[in-house]
């Protein structure tokens, strides 16, 4: 229910007007580093400077507008020049709808041809992120013409809440496509997604397995430690080594477990979302994982006239300290 509840203020234009005027909007720079192209390079330096990979997301989707949706397209331009010019260990991560698809598949397909270009001179990979399950076919079809015209440098998100998932990921193993999996974060109706927790994290390790078994360098989408662990398991009994695989994990999240994994050996990638459009990115992982709410309610309590009365004062707020396993 409560997950429920915040993807739908995540749609609400009133619930976002009086969410930006409080202190959330402040505490939400842990999350999204900021509104512009230097606040993901700033960001990406810092994951760098701790071995972090990222990939960067410039918050968006649903253009209905030619003009803004070639705005976006040249925001990912500036990125990806941003990215070279600086040396970064990074790529970036495209909501389809961002540019174009809603507008029409040709129109989508020239702008993305723009991005995978620009991409493929700089070396830098291009992740097509996965919206609502009404999106999934409509970003595979493109994505499949775009491969067989040579695109490679490309990979699409796929999400375990979904049926489909599996046969998903067979596919693009055949394809030779690179991966990510994520859980998904919108609300699905029981026809087409799997509605309790434990089905959705089953669902995850079956397909990781698959895409570790198969697939080509496949980028695990989690912050749940028993999956991490479950996985890390699997990897050690099949001999897959550290360097045919990833995990990600979001800014801001489980930043102890990132550092854990890195100081393992395993390769961590840290999706860094900037931008305007950061309200309804940020309702959407608090319904994914709704005990970052912990982190949020801490950080607002420690910044009030209340502050003596969370656990460890004013004095940890910044760096999260205690609160990041409910990150």
């Amino acid at each position: 229910m409560l997950r429920n509840a915040l993807i739908y203020l995540s749609e609400s234009d009133v619930a976002k007007n009086v969410v930006t005027r409080t202190p959330l909007r402040r505490m939400s720079r842990r999350f999204v580093p900021g509104m512009k192209v230097e606040d993901f390079l700033r960001a990406g330096k810092e994951a760098n400077a701790a071995e972090l990979q990222v990939t960067g997301n410039y918050l968006g989707e649903a253009e209905h507008d030619e003009r803004t949706a070639r705005d976006a397209v040249n925001a990912y331009l500036e990125i990806l020049d941003g990215i070279k010019a600086q040396g970064l260990d990074g790529n970036i991560s495209v909501k389809p709808s961002q540019v174009g698809l809603e507008i029409g598949k040709d129109f989508f397909k020239e702008n993305i041809r723009t991005l995978l270009d620009r991409a493929r001179e700089a070396d830098i990979f291009v992740r097509w992120d996965m919206e609502s399950s009404d999106w999934t076919q409509a970003t595979l079809d493109p994505f499949e013409e775009m491969w067989a015209e040579g695109y490679h440098n490309m990979g699409p998100v796929l999400q375990s809440y979904l049926y489909r998932t599996m046969d998903d990921a067979k596919r693009m193993n055949e394809l030779g496509a690179r991966v990510r999996l994520c859980k998904g974060a919108y609300a699905e109706p029981p026809e087409v997604a799997f509605q309790d927790k434990a089905e959705v994290d089953r669902n995850f390790i079956d397909v990781s397995k698959a895409l570790m078994t198969d697939g080509n360098y496949p980028a695990l989408a989690t912050h749940d430690e028993d999956i991490i662990r479950v996985l890390k398991e699997f990897a050690r009994e099949e001999g897959i080594g550290t360097e045919r695989f990833e995990f990600q994990m979001l800014h801001g999240v489980r930043r102890d477990l990132q550092q854990q994994l890195r100081r393992e050996g395993y390769n961590v990638r840290v999706y860094v979302p900037f931008g305007e459009s950061w309200y309804p990115y940020l309702m959407r992982r608090l319904a994914e994982r709704p005990a970052n709410m912990l982190f949020f309610v801490g950080s607002v309590v420690q910044d009030s006239p209340l502050g003596f009365l969370w656990p460890g004062g004013n004095k940890n707020k910044e760096e999260g300290k205690g609160q990041d396993r409910g990150a």
